[in-house]
């Protein structure tokens, strides 16, 4: 049996996910793990507590203060005292009270999409590196059927006193060393598909899924200076601008809540018997008096707090672009590789065919037909991880164009 490494043949290996599936099994695509990954994971989990803990510090932001209600009862006339304090909740007060929990709830709200992104592309590496490995299973396979058949092929050939003992030897050894990779390449398969199931949310004792998308080269990138997605900013970069507008919003409060908010009073008084009867009304109004403390250790905590969220939001931006830069070479050199890999395919699998074929015509000796099923496979193995490297790196492009919160 030859060695064909053709590239229709990397196509068929890459196409199926994995051997046929038991009833045990189910098929389960990219988009259907990753939506496991999204609804099963503690990192989801984590981030839907954390929404929802800046949604109710907003809701707490946006309500009024209680009054208090109190009763008192003295000797002097009128003995009993029902005074109501209502604190005056001030515009200017509340307003920067609701925009800085408001920006605070943007802020977790936009790192929660970018965690979600991390989960997603995390979960998609994961579904691609078990493709590469269970292709790269069952090219071992094929591997060591070829080569236990060119094994017995010398033999044969030792029968009819072509070649000598020494041909049936390296055969016999060839196949041995391959059949042993490919083992390991099966352990290898196996422990990735784990992998996939651990991050769905599954237990990850016994293989329960197989894998029914295809390993395939990713779709050229688009032009990254048009569109939509050029103008908007990355996750990361939007959380810390809004981490930056709920710091300023908070210095602004510090700065608000020198002078604190007045209470209105509203009370009745009863039991004075040289008065006039029934209850007589009381108002009055708290107004507070900042004689010791004028809120600066508030206003220093806020203004250095405003001075490191825009540090960190200017950190961000350089990194953020630095990152998609990163990504977006990653991917153009993988697409190269691609490129350069289809013809070295191509190259090798007339070598290793026409190698074998002068074999068995006596022409050469087997150490060069062994030389050239080594360097087919190599070709097609590389050609493997390559393309599961050109779709990690088209999934690290996803995540740092990603733009809107989930």
């Amino acid at each position: 049996m030859a060695l064909r490494a053709s590239l229709p043949l990397c196509i068929a290996l890459c196409g199926a996910a994995g051997s046929p599936p038991l009833l045990a099994q189910r098929a389960v695509t990219r988009p259907q793990a990753v939506e496991a990954a999204l609804a099963r994971g503690a990192r989801a989990a984590f981030g839907r507590a954390d929404v929802a803990a800046a949604a109710g510090a907003l809701h707490g932001a946006r309500l009024y203060p209680n009054p208090s209600l109190g009763a008192t009862y003295t000797k002097d006339l009128p003995h009993y005292h029902v005074i109501a304090d209502l604190p005056l909740d001030l515009p200017w007060i509340r307003a920067a009270r609701i925009g800085t929990a408001a920006s605070a709830r943007d802020a977790v709200r936009y790192g929660v999409a970018f965690e979600r992104a991390a989960i997603r592309f995390d979960m998609d590496t994961a579904y691609t590196r078990a493709l590469a490995a269970a292709a790269g299973a069952r090219l071992s396979r094929r591997n060591a059927l070829a080569a236990d058949s060119l094994r017995r092929m010398a033999q044969l050939r030792r029968e009819v006193g072509d070649v000598s003992e020494l041909d049936v030897h390296l055969a016999a050894v060839n196949a041995g060393q391959i059949e042993n990779a490919a083992a390991d390449d099966s352990v290898a398969a196996v422990e990735a598909l784990l992998s996939v199931q651990l991050a769905m949310g599954l237990p990850g004792d016994d293989v329960s899924i197989t894998l029914a998308d295809s390993l395939a080269p990713p779709p050229p990138p688009a032009s990254p200076d048009s569109g939509p997605a050029a103008r908007a900013l990355s996750l990361p970069v939007a959380a810390a601008a809004a981490n930056l507008r709920s710091a300023e919003r908070a210095l602004a409060l510090a700065h608000r809540s020198v002078l604190a908010a007045p209470s209105l009073q509203v009370g009745v008084e009863r039991g004075d018997p040289t008065g006039p009867g029934g209850d007589l009304p009381t108002v009055g109004l708290s107004l507070p008096l900042p004689l010791f403390n004028w809120n600066g250790g508030e206003v220093a905590q806020a203004a250095a707090a405003r001075d490191r969220a825009q540090a960190n939001l200017d950190l961000v931006r350089r990194e953020a672009e630095a990152d998609l830069a990163r990504a977006r070479r990653a991917l153009a050199l993988a697409l190269a590789r691609l490129e350069r890999d289809r013809l070295l395919l191509a190259s090798a699998d007339r070598v290793a065919a026409m190698s074998l074929q002068a074999y068995a015509e006596g022409a050469i000796a087997l150490a060069n037909v062994l030389e050239a099923q080594r360097n087919a496979r190599e070709a097609l193995a590389r050609y493997i991880d390559d393309v599961a490297a050109a779709n990690n790196a088209a999934a690290a492009v996803r995540l740092f164009t990603a733009s809107e919160p989930s």
